[in-house]
């Protein structure tokens, strides 16, 4: 049986606009979408850059997300500052091992696995290896499926500063650790938004 040979479509001049999602006849360096008016490029303009700067900014948050206090407890007896490794060790030693294990795997895995995974991504793409392009498209897509469920932390802090109604014994502050990591997710799924997955498919640097 004779190999397949795949066509792209930027190979036969057409090229999809990321504005309203319009196929487009190429039309050199300048074209615009007939439709929106948006510019419309090959591919996404200094993708791996992007995606590079937002990946490294979060990978230099990522421990402080983790050491820092994500939750601050004020009662009448002191401040009680957690972490998300202490709320972790807590909510085992209390016998909430489900819980603890749920916690662990969206707040400290997950997003460790996603930035390995992305570096991963970028540094094969950026040396423009054309090892497995199906199986790096598929992990692309599970990256880009699981990045808002490692904000678990920061929805279980919402709710429990929503939920305190004794404020005169007790009050629930968000803390900087909270801050630090919202940024690590909000900055990881920003990363995988501006790479272009059509690089792992391309035999040739695309025109620009």
């Amino acid at each position: 049986m004779p190999p397949v040979t795949m066509i792209s479509a930027a190979s036969r001049g057409i090229w999809l606009c990321h504005g309203c999602g319009q196929l487009c006849r190429a039309g050199g360096s300048h074209a615009v979408c007939p439709r929106c008016g948006a510019p419309v490029h090959a591919r996404k303009p200094a993708s791996l850059v992007k995606s590079w700067a937002y990946l490294i900014a979060a990978m230099l948050l990522y421990l402080p997300a983790n050491l820092m206090p994500i939750m601050l407890t004020e009662t009448l007896t002191g401040t009680q500052r957690d972490t998300i490794l202490s709320g972790v060790v807590y909510l085992w030693g209390s016998g909430s091992w489900p819980l603890a294990l749920v916690v662990f795997v969206a707040s400290v895995l997950v997003p460790l696995l996603k930035m390995l995974a992305m570096a991963f991504l970028l540094a094969t793409t950026s040396r423009q290896h054309r090892w497995a392009p199906l199986q790096r498209t598929r992990l692309y897509r599970v990256l880009e499926t699981i990045g808002p469920w490692s904000m678990l932390d920061i929805y279980v802090v919402a709710l429990l500063v929503a939920l305190v109604q004794l404020k005169s014994l007790a009050t629930i502050h968000a803390g900087p650790g909270a801050v630090a990591f919202g940024a690590v997710v909000v900055l990881t799924m920003l990363s995988a938004m501006k790479l272009d997955p059509r690089l792992f498919w391309d035999t040739e640097p695309p025109k620009p």
